[in-house]
């Protein structure tokens, strides 16, 4: 094995210990967001997060973390009795030859080289994991497990929905290893080490992160920098595009439509098309509410968070 261990499960307990650790290199879960793979997080605000300048969101009161640390044990358990291999736990290792790469490496095989990762999801994510899928940001985790100790295959068990198993083996791929090796080097020696700002990508999660970043309490215009004229370009050009292709799409559902005619289901081979009335959609006045029934209007209604919005 490539790898050593740095935290045992018991010193793992430790959570503000285990975060000040883990923030020391990049771990599995890290892959997907660096790969821009991860559907919660982007690499911009996980360098925020690694550079001091964001603290990650605290996730240990939600259910869901709270649910897949409870079952950890229970996943494991059921892989190592339909499979009949012998499990163990393990902790922290830290590569050899390139100490920023991590691993919480939930149990490894005995008389294998292989480890496990154990996963707990929703009902609604059962098409992700059908067959041979597996969402992608935890193939980038098994696959930075395998580059971080050098092992050959990685397993990850997963109940979903409370009821149903299933796990799956994880080859080590060498090709997407190198591809990961080079993207999280470049991000933690150039991005993290050095300070240097990632590529801004189109996520919610850097829009977010963004936001929250800067307060925006300046209120003298600020000139910006040349390059800004041809992103100003750019935003026009997509926003025209995006009014051509909802002109393009309404343009094909009018001439399916005026098909139809007063049919309310229609095929094309097996392909089904419904065309049909549904209730129209209860608004409230507001204005009125608000005018009429103040008492009403002060106890019903409630305002978001603030946030920047970007005129251009």
């Amino acid at each position: 094995m490539n790898a050593k261990l740095i935290m045992t499960v018991e010193q793992m307990k430790c959570r503000d210990i285990w975060r000040q650790t883990r923030n020391l290199g990049i771990g599995g879960s890290d892959a997907g967001a660096i790969m821009g793979m991860n559907p919660w997080k982007s690499k911009y605000q996980l360098w925020l997060e690694k550079t001091g300048q964001a603290e990650p969101e605290d996730i240990s009161g939600k259910e869901s973390v709270y649910w897949g640390t409870v079952l950890e044990a229970p996943v494991a358990d059921r892989f190592a009795e339909l499979t009949g291999k012998k499990i163990r736990r393990a902790g922290m290792m830290q590569n050899i030859k390139d100490p920023w790469m991590l691993a919480n490496v939930d149990r490894l095989i005995v008389g294998e080289k292989a480890g496990l990762e154990c996963k707990c999801t929703n009902a609604f994510s059962v098409k992700d994991w059908k067959e041979d899928n597996l969402p992608d940001s935890y193939y980038w985790q098994c696959q930075h497990y395998m580059m971080t100790t050098g092992l050959p295959v990685w397993y990850i068990a997963v109940l979903i929905g409370g009821n149903s198993f299933d796990y799956k083996a994880v080859p080590r791929h060498d090709d997407d290893i190198k591809a990961l090796y080079e993207a999280e080097a470049e991000f933690w020696l150039k991005n993290v080490k050095e300070g240097v700002m990632p590529d801004i990508d189109g996520s919610e999660s850097t829009a977010k992160a963004i936001e929250k970043q800067f307060a925006g309490n300046k209120s003298d215009p600020i000139e910006l920098p040349s390059e800004a004229a041809d992103i100003l370009q750019l935003l026009h050009n997509f926003k025209q595009q995006e009014k051509d292709v909802k002109a393009a799409i309404q343009e094909q559902e009018n001439k399916l439509c005026a098909m139809m005619g007063d049919y309310e289901v229609g095929f094309i081979g097996d392909q089904k098309i419904t065309w049909k009335w549904q209730d129209g959609r209860i608004t409230v006045d507001s204005k009125k509410l608000k005018k009429d029934f103040p008492e009403i209007y002060a106890q019903v209604t409630k305002q978001g968070k603030p946030s920047r919005r970007l005129r251009a």
